[in-house]
C-alpha cells in the first residue's frame, strides 16, 4: 500500500508565499486522492502493491494494460507530488545562484519577476495553445 507522505513541516511553515488552508487542501485532499486512486488501481495485484512507486513507474510495461493508465496518472500525480513537497523547505530559499541566477533576471523593461501580473500575462497571451485558440476564434 503507498501513503501519503508527511510534508516534514506544518501547514502554515510557507506562508506568507502559500497559505494553510492551500496546504492543507493539496496536501490531504489533493495528492491523497492520487494515492487513494493509486491503491484502488493496485488492488488485486499483489505483486505490484509492494512495489515502489519508482519501480512502478520506471518499469510501467509490466503493469497490466487494464490498470496501466491508472497506475500511469495517479502514481505520477503522486511521485510528482512527493518531489515537491520535498522540494520546499520552511528554512530553504535565498537567491538563486550560477546559471539560475543568470537566468531568473527579469527582462530589460519587463516584470520584476515571477509571479509579476505582467509575467504571467505575457507567457500566457503568447504561448502556442494561446495562439491558437485566438487564431481559431477570428476564422
Amino acid at each position: 500500500m503507498h501513503s501519503l507522505p508527511d510534508l516534514g513541516y506544518a501547514h502554515d511553515a510557507l506562508e506568507p508565499y502559500i497559505d494553510a488552508r492551500t496546504m492543507e487542501i493539496h496536501h490531504g485532499k489533493h495528492h491523497q486522492a492520487y494515492v487513494t486512486n493509486l491503491n484502488n488501481a493496485l488492488d488485486g495485484h499483489p505483486d505490484l502493491a509492494g512495489r515502489t512507486i519508482e519501480e512502478l513507474l520506471r518499469d510501467i510495461v509490466a503493469v497490466p494494460e487494464a490498470i496501466r493508465t491508472a497506475v500511469r496518472n495517479h502514481g505520477g500525480g503522486h511521485a510528482n507530488h512527493s518531489l515537491f513537497w520535498s522540494s520546499m523547505s520552511a528554512s530553504g530559499g535565498g537567491e538563486p545562484t550560477g546559471a539560475l541566477a543568470s537566468g531568473s533576471d527579469p527582462p530589460p523593461g519587463g516584470s520584476s519577476g515571477a509571479g509579476g501580473a505582467g509575467s504571467c500575462g505575457r507567457m500566457a497571451a503568447s504561448s502556442p495553445s494561446t495562439r491558437r485558440r485566438t487564431r481559431t476564434a477570428r476564422t
